[in-house]
């Protein structure tokens, strides 16, 4: 019984520091997973408490459990409109680069190890694919808001390359023990991860979803039932042949993109989830390496992380997505930089451990070092790299709380929360603000008294409205509650002022002293940028035309709604 206690104690005190470490990640720019990491090693049987874990098949247990439910969760907060910018370059990412990677990986970790091919191929498969866990935490974690064209590049690459690092593995540790099959076994393996994940995802996502918004439960009950849901998926896709991280991404972005009430409920209990998956992950991964035995591989796998830093993984990018996907140069640096590792490579190296590989300890070893040194190298400098390669855009105002009134199945009403930061608002009466026709103020509050709003109150800094409208609405809330600092710092980036995307550009030629092709006369101000920038535009997307600087500030359905220009 007193391990049991003792099993809690030393649990819920390790999940509360990793907690409160999240301020100490915030305020120092340590990569949070990092921290998480470091913890776990603490703990360890050479750290402070001396916990002695080394059981590997329920380390690999709760790997799996973990990043299934790190990517439903990823898989529910991706908006499928982000794959029209971001599915192509992303696939190429999660097949070719990964494969690419890790050949170049594998050949330089044979020559600093004295290894043979197959031996150095395997430690460049383990560490050759992304990690959602690292990906989806720094993306989100940081404060960086990135163009939707890298981002949503970034996102999908993560949750989908894991079946490609998983067969080059698997195949390496069967080639390397003697039991590898036929070509055309590996191949039906290699087609089968990928169609079978495919296929199993989608439709189980489909139904799954269909299923929640059809159900009338408790609400505790939606968000246990997906999670219900998305472990069948998985393991429906596993037993099946097919991998089940694919399969549970795409069940969660199905199901996330079903709108719908289920969704309210679903995602804050899903948000929390992920996090405990995250730090339990990275604690008992960090308490499965040896520091010591760590230490005696530091400096080769040190070489082979900057290998995979700044050699392979920018020749991946460039190989892979360059040539073909129209990204400018400062995006596809930013993409190779991001090649975050994490959890999974880890994971992956107790395959070998697992698969009875000789010396498969090393693998895991140097796993956890490029781990480390990516977090904190790449993690690290996230932000920075994001800024001086100008692949950030500002964040406007954004309700500081949102949801779904319930009252209709599809296109509900929702509830926005904006707190008056506008001094262009002070003193105004609210019949003068350009409200979008379909939104009203339902409730103001000032100093925390609730008042009854009507035509003639006047705004006041610091007001709190309640405003009932639809999602389309929200592009013009949010600019007419704009703050004074966000405002400067969009007109910094946008321009001082926006043209209609609907704007003829033979009047703006005629307006600004401009020569036009025949071919641009009778353009949109819309489709002359989307012409320019190649197709599949995003927000933040730049074009330098006769001393102007056009820039993508507003867009809706895909398209351009407003312009920004600065004058050089």
């Amino acid at each position: 019984m007193d391990a049991i206690y003792t099993f809690f104690l030393v649990g819920g005190s390790l999940m509360a520091l990793s907690i409160l470490a999240s301020r100490l990640s915030s305020m120092m720019g340590v990569p949070l997973l990092l921290i998480f990491l470091g913890l776990g090693m603490l703990a360890g049987e050479e750290g402070l408490l001396g916990v002695e874990f080394d059981d590997y098949s329920m380390a690999f247990t709760i790997g799996h459990l973990a990043l299934a439910m790190i990517l439903l969760d990823g898989g529910l907060r991706t908006r499928l409109k982000t794959f029209r910018v971001g599915f192509r370059p992303a696939l190429s990412l999660a097949t070719f680069g990964v494969f690419i990677t890790s050949a170049i990986v594998g050949v330089i970790a044979m020559w600093v190890f004295d290894l043979s091919l197959a031996q150095g191929l395997l430690v460049g498969a383990i560490v050759g694919s992304t990690d959602a866990a690292a990906v989806f935490s720094m993306l989100s974690g940081r404060g960086v808001n990135l163009n939707e064209r890298v981002g949503a590049t970034l996102e999908i690459e993560s949750g989908t390359n894991d079946p490609m690092a998983i067969f080059l593995t698997l195949m390496l540790v069967e080639l390397l023990v003697g039991d590898i099959g036929g070509i055309a076994e590996t191949l039906l393996f290699f087609i089968s991860q990928f169609g079978i994940g495919l296929v199993v995802g989608i439709g189980g996502g489909w139904i799954s979803a269909k299923l929640l918004r059809w159900l009338d439960l408790a609400p505790g009950l939606y968000a246990m039932l997906a999670l219900a849901l998305g472990f069948s998926v998985f393991g429906l896709t596993s037993v099946l042949g097919g991998s089940g991280f694919l399969a549970i991404y795409l069940a969660g972005l199905m199901i996330g993109n079903q709108p719908g009430r289920h969704l309210n409920f679903i995602l804050p209990v899903h948000d929390g989830l992920a996090w405990l998956s995250q730090i339990g992950l990275f604690l008992v991964l960090g308490l499965l390496v040896t520091p010591s035995q760590l230490w005696e591989v530091a400096l080769p796998a040190g070489l082979v992380a900057l290998a995979l830093i700044f050699v392979a993984r920018p020749l991946a990018v460039l190989i892979t997505i360059k040539p073909f996907f129209k990204f400018r140069w400062r995006e596809t640096f930013f993409i190779a930089w991001v090649g975050l590792r994490g959890a999974v490579p880890i994971v992956l190296a107790i395959f070998p451990l697992i698969g009875g590989v000789e010396n498969a300890s090393l693998y895991f070893n140097v796993a956890f070092a490029v781990v480390l040194m990516s977090l904190l190298i790449q993690g690290g400098s996230l932000t920075f790299m994001a800024r001086w390669l100008k692949v950030e855009v500002p964040i406007g105002t954004t309700p500081n709380r949102r949801g779904p009134l319930g009252i209709l199945p599809d296109n509900d009403f929702e509830m926005f929360v904006y707190v008056v930061e506008n001094e262009d608002l002070e003193d105004v009466p609210i019949r003068l603000l350009r409200f979008p026709s379909g939104a009203l103020i339902s409730a103001l509050f000032r100093n925390h008294v609730m008042l009854h709003p009507k035509g003639s109150t006047r705004l006041k800094l610091n007001d709190v409205i309640c405003v009932i409208g639809r999602t389309e609405d929200l592009v013009a809330l949010n600019r007419l509650f704009n703050g004074d600092a966000k405002l400067k710092q969009e007109r910094a980036f946008f321009g001082t002022f926006t043209l209609d995307g609907e704007a003829k550009m033979q009047d703006i030629a005629q307006a600004y002293g401009l020569t036009l092709s025949p071919g641009e006369q009778d353009m949109t101000l819309a489709e002359f940028i989307s012409l320019r920038v190649g197709g599949h535009p995003v927000v933040g997307d730049d074009v330098d035309w006769h001393g102007i600087h056009w820039v993508v500030s507003e867009m809706e359905g895909g398209n351009i709604t407003r312009v920004g220009l600065r004058l050089y």
